[in-house]
């Protein structure tokens, strides 16, 4: 099945000016594509056009043509789409319609009313291409992030459609269920020869599995229709904010000369053997671990922390770790391993079994939500479960509101934080007609404003770009240093806890198995593996060229990152 798009443009209803802008695209059946592009660029909007969402559920104004299969798609219900065309969407929860995993991946027999007889063959062998036929009694919302992706494909899968639509696959899931998750969907089309699209952030990560075709969108247009390999040799990611493999930025800092015929895309392709010597070159140039300053002051003291949801079986178990005054930590550890049970603990949502925690010489079990609250901001996960205003000044500027502060004082804070948090452009706009990734910096604005002694952030890259995502991690590390704001950031993003973290918690099975410095963290393959964590490709680029100070090579590039930034 093909897809065509010829001078196609989208605005809106809630924006003046247009979202897509005169796009000229096809892709062929059986490709395997990837979209790229800093938040905002489009790209979510170009997936909702191919999956019939817009304009069936999403008004705006259409003007150019796009063919589904040589079918003009405007002459298309939204049933049609929904047989050509399947979507995984970032947001797995809010595809679930069944009770139990079965349930939920039988929903369109069930609309195409097969019977049940021949229901049950097609819904497990759906179940062992993803790999689920264990869990086809268990309730969705109690599997963790890798498995509700999975369910949430079968479901697609279930009903033989020519297209797999992917928005943003990797944005919830730790480092080693996302591997897994591009491993399947690799796996998928080599076997089914479906046409694969994954609109994804996360360049690195999806290029673990070859790709065929890479657009890079900017600013509602295709700026590059390319392969893998001759993007990366050019100067494209950097002029549009999307972040380089680490393994690439490495052998560049190294000074090796990389050509479209060495594979660069792909680590695993790449002639390491010839850039060895280089490397160890510029490995030994410092092959030392800076000694972190500590401030000696405990702001947070956790202390024998165990709970349970269910009275059986431990979230958390017996967890003790100290966070000093003005540190940069991040906590670490797979899907459900009760990192964000910590944030819950710590806020007084939820009261543990056993164990203290202690904010400033304070018992925080003596104190209320809302006192806890003045000390200690959380950012969720989800933008949508933290937003309560229509509009962006709104949303930020609601805490300060019950401070007492005079309007001209809110305003100056308000537009202080959004300057820092790339939104003052926006702050006259609608929270809704701002993609998921925006939504996400709002809500980091409308907590940072507040200043807090403690700031935890729970994901603060999910759904946004190497830009922005960058800007704001500047402004946190610039509060951490000049206001002494101390940071807690729980995160799957490995790039970002090693360029912005000193001291790595790791969290596996319920218990504290790490409490180390970030690259002796990162050093440890074993370690890593046990957290559901993978080593990065800095660990695997250097163990390829026969370094023997993998830390002191981590330390290296951090530094080198740094002075280039």
């Amino acid at each position: 099945m093909t897809i065509e798009f010829k001078n196609f443009s989208f605005r809106y209803d809630a924006l003046v000016n247009p979202t897509l802008k005169n796009i000229n695209l096809r892709i062929e059946r059986g490709e395997k594509v990837l979209i790229i592009g800093p938040s905002g660029s489009g790209k979510s909007t170009l997936g909702q056009c191919i999956n019939g969402l817009i304009p069936h559920s999403v008004e705006g104004d259409v003007s150019g043509e796009l063919f589904i299969d040589g079918r003009r798609a405007s002459s298309m219900s939204l049933v049609q789409y929904t047989k050509q065309v399947g979507t995984v969407l970032q947001d797995t929860d809010s595809q679930f319609v069944g009770l139990t995993v079965g349930e939920d991946i039988a929903f369109a027999l069930k609309n195409q009313q097969v019977p049940v007889g021949e229901m049950y063959p097609i819904v497990k062998a759906t179940a062992q291409m993803v790999e689920l036929e264990a869990l086809l009694n268990h309730a969705p919302h109690d599997l963790s992030g890798g498995q509700k992706q999975r369910v949430s494909l079968a479901g697609v899968l279930v009903d033989d459609i020519d297209v797999l639509l992917f928005d943003e696959p990797l944005a919830a899931l730790d480092p080693k269920t996302g591997k897994r998750t591009i491993e399947i969907i690799d796996q998928l089309h080599r076997d089914t020869g479906k046409t694969i699209i994954i609109i994804e952030h996360r360049l690195e990560d999806v290029l673990t599995k070859h790709v065929d075709r890479v657009l890079l969108m900017d600013n509602g247009t295709i700026v590059a229709d390319t392969t893998p390999n001759a993007l990366m040799m050019s100067d494209l990611l950097e002029t549009h904010g999307i972040r380089q493999p680490l393994y690439f930025s490495a052998l560049k800092h190294a000074g090796c000369v990389l050509a479209e015929s060495d594979s660069p895309a792909y680590l695993s392709a790449l002639p390491v053997e010839r850039f060895k010597q280089q490397l160890q070159g510029w490995a030994t140039c410092a092959g030392r671990i800076v000694s972190l300053e500590k401030n000696d002051s405990p702001l947070l003291i956790v202390d024998g922390l165990t709970y349970s949801y269910d009275g059986e079986k431990n979230a958390l178990e017996d967890i003790s770790f100290t966070i000093h005054r003005g540190e940069l930590v991040s906590i670490l550890g797979k899907n459900g391993s009760g990192k964000s049970t910590i944030t819950k603990l710590i806020m007084g949502v939820l009261a543990p079994d056993a164990g203290s925690i202690i904010f400033d010489g304070q018992d925080f079990n003596q104190l209320s939500i809302f006192k806890r609250s003045k000390k200690v901001g959380v950012v969720m996960q989800n933008p949508n479960h933290m937003i309560s205003h229509h509009m962006i000044m709104d949303e930020v500027a609601f805490g300060l509101k019950h401070l007492g502060l005079d309007e001209l004082e809110i305003e100056r804070r308000c537009f202080e934080v959004l300057e820092f948090c790339g939104l003052s452009k926006y702050r006259h706009w609608p929270v809704d007609a701002l993609s998921y990734g925006q939504k996400k910096r709002v809500t980091i604005a409308s907590i940072l404003v507040m200043e807090p002694e403690l700031l935890i952030l729970d994901e603060p890259t999910a759904g946004q770009d190497y830009r922005n995502y960058t800007a704001m991690l500047s402004f946190i590390k610039r509060l951490n240093k000049e206001r002494g704001v101390t940071v807690m950031i729980i995160s799957h993003d490995l790039h970002l806890v090693l360029e912005n973290t000193t001291r790595s918690i790791v969290i596996a099975d319920s218990k504290l198995t790490a409490d180390a410095p970030m690259t002796a963290v990162f050093s440890q393959p074993q370690l890593l593996d046990a957290a559901n964590l993978t080593t990065t490709s800095l660990y695997e680029l250097a163990e390829q060229a026969n370094i023997s100070d993998i830390n002191g090579f981590m330390q290296q590039f951090i530094e080198t990152e740094s002075n280039a930034k």
